[in-house]
């Protein structure tokens, strides 16, 4: 039994009449601290990643999952590892390279002798929180292993159908300067990811406080859970009754429109583009202490939610455009809401 499940069988949750909100869903303050709890927990690892932070809580609360792409030692698998000790949850980390194969991460069934049976055997996935480390080595098989559960919560092993964990949040990682011995995750896979984002070289002043606090021993040694699986679940339902006016909703598929008509897009971003783009505002507004939606928590997350999600033509792609480039059109030329 995961470490999820154990808490969210001991937590108890008061009962309500049918379409009453519990306390628990509408107390935003609370939430909101639970927030700042595992944010300050997280920055006393990471120096200068407040931003980085931020977004991939905003993920986690929108129920969706992050790709994190930058250069090998900015602090992507510490990022992962420091959530992952913030909060008492089943954490696994699968280092993917050309071998590994889907089996690796599902699981599979081992015949027992003694008992003359099959035993199906639980794989890496089956736990709160996955880090898939340097996703783009594994082949399109094995990459396509992580689809059904980023998309249902669920995995197909075998012909039966096996339940993740009801938190269960994908941070995967890749180095966009190694391209030898990497296959490009496929627009399908892309898609089932809420933010792409990168966390970037910090200041000197800061990478010198790196070397102060891992001069003895490393930070996340120390790490200690600030927050259970039953709070995160609550966050989770705190996002969801974050207010978004009929207008944004609106401004929200007018963008995500407009860049399947972008000039050089070849495929534009889906309906699901739209949906995780209303569901993570939701969670910085929630974040910044509000109820509520504004145009600006829409158009500061657009280029991670949206960008990841476009495919350029070749023609456009070898004449210096970029997806980032597009969205940022996008942005300028779709009328924002008064």
């Amino acid at each position: 039994m995961l470490v999820s499940d154990l808490l969210m069988n001991t937590a108890t949750v008061a009962p309500t009449s049918p379409g009453v909100l519990s306390p628990v869903d509408t107390d935003f303050s609370a939430s909101r601290g639970v927030y700042q709890r595992i944010a300050a927990n997280i920055s006393a690892v990471m120096q200068g990643q407040d931003h980085a932070t931020r977004l991939l809580l905003a993920a986690l609360a929108a129920g969706g999952h992050v790709l994190l792409e930058d250069y090998p030692g900015t602090g992507k698998t510490t990022l992962a590892k420091a959530l992952a000790a913030s909060i008492a949850v089943g954490f696994t980390r699968v280092q993917f390279t050309p071998d590994v194969l889907p089996t690796d991460i599902l699981g599979v069934s081992i015949y027992h002798q003694r008992e003359q049976e099959f035993r199906f055997h639980e794989g890496p996935i089956f736990t709160d929180i996955l880090l898939a480390d340097e996703v783009n080595r594994a082949s399109p098989r094995t990459q396509s292993a992580l689809l059904e559960a980023m998309a249902e919560g669920q995995v197909t092993v075998e012909g039966s159908s096996r339940k993740l964990s009801s938190l269960f949040f994908v941070i995967a990682t890749q180095n966009p300067v190694e391209f030898r011995g990497t296959y490009p995750l496929p627009e399908a896979q892309m898609d089932r990811f809420a933010l792409q984002f990168n966390l970037g070289y910090v200041t000197q002043k800061e990478e010198v406080l790196i070397l102060s606090a891992q001069s003895k021993t490393h930070p996340l040694d120390g790490l200690q859970p600030c927050a259970t699986v039953h709070e995160v679940q609550a966050l989770r339902r705190a996002v969801t009754n974050v207010r978004v006016s009929d207008e944004l909703k609106h401004y929200i598929v007018a963008l995500v429109s407009a860049t399947r008509k972008a000039p050089g897009v070849q495929l534009g971003a889906s309906p699901r583009a739209s949906l995780m783009l209303m569901k993570v505002a939701q969670a910085i507004a929630l974040f910044s202490g509000r109820e509520f939606v504004t145009p600006d928590d829409v158009v500061r997350i657009a280029p991670a939610v949206i960008g990841h999600r476009l495919s350029l033509d070749p023609q456009a792609r070898f004449g210096g455009m970029t997806t980032a480039a597009v969205v940022d059109g996008v942005l300028k030329a779709v009328p924002v809401p008064g």
